[in-house]
């Protein structure tokens, strides 16, 4: 809501939403890909992920994913197995699930909102850099918030030029923390002032505690089965730097 130092809003009740145009920037290419589940060939082909830049792809840094008409019989296994293609790289995984997919669609290539499928966006560039951090569902009070905030922030990544996305289950908010609102978001605020946030209260979380910059990996995806980036009442929150400016 507004520039990026106005504190933002966790919104629970009602309707509300956000737009995020991301700038050209020399050296780093952002693909939207989508996967529509199809029950007459169940094949996910090796070259669609290709050509979205999530295999075969060294310069490949940050995968946001979402998993849409998740209620849907058989949505989530679908889900996982998009995910599981890229989840052992070296990258930074996170997203979530949510009933309904309102756009994503063009007069040239419509898609089928009524669908099951899974869309999103891969972030690719040397100069990017990315951290990401579970809130997992024993992070229940402001302390315990704050401290895994400087868990995120101890990854270094340079705050200017760098966008933050918070995906939360739809059981945490005010609810979860003792009828006191906007604690995560808050937090986020506190530990960085001066970086954007956006997100939304989803179905399931997807995502782990991970650092992608330079050369430098911490906790490998080796070291995280992709199964293992799944979860409920937990909130997934992510840094994704696009370099500095030229």
């Amino acid at each position: 809501m507004g520039p990026g130092s106005s504190r933002p809003q966790e919104i629970e009740i009602g309707e509300s939403g956000f737009a995020l145009l991301f700038p050209q920037v020399e050296g780093i290419k952002i693909q939207p890909f989508r996967f529509v589940k199809n029950p007459k060939n169940l094949s996910l082909e090796r070259r669609r992920f290709t050509e979205a830049g999530l295999l075969d792809n060294p310069e490949l840094r940050v995968v946001l994913v979402f998993g849409y008409n998740c209620c849907k019989v058989g949505a989530s296994s679908y889900l996982q197995r998009v995910v599981r293609a890229f989840g052992d790289t070296n990258v930074v995984v996170a997203g979530g699930q949510v009933d309904n997919l309102v756009s994503l669609t063009s007069d040239t290539c419509p898609l089928d909102v009524d669908g099951t499928g899974v869309v999103g966006l891969s972030v690719s560039g040397q100069r990017v850099q990315s951290a990401s951090v579970l809130l997992s569902e024993d992070v229940s009070d402001e302390k315990a918030v704050e401290a895994a905030m400087q868990r995120l922030k101890a990854a270094g990544i340079p705050e200017r030029d760098t966008v933050g996305f918070m995906f939360a289950c739809v059981g945490r908010g005010a609810q979860f923390y003792r009828a006191r609102g906007n604690v995560e978001a808050d937090a986020f605020r506190k530990a960085f002032p001066g970086v954007p946030l956006f997100g939304f209260f989803g179905n399931g979380e997807i995502g782990c505690d991970r650092i992608v910059t330079g050369n430098f990996v911490l906790r490998r995806c080796s070291e995280v089965r992709a199964e293992d980036l799944f979860h409920s009442y937990t909130t997934v929150l992510a840094l994704v730097h696009l370099g500095a400016s030229r």
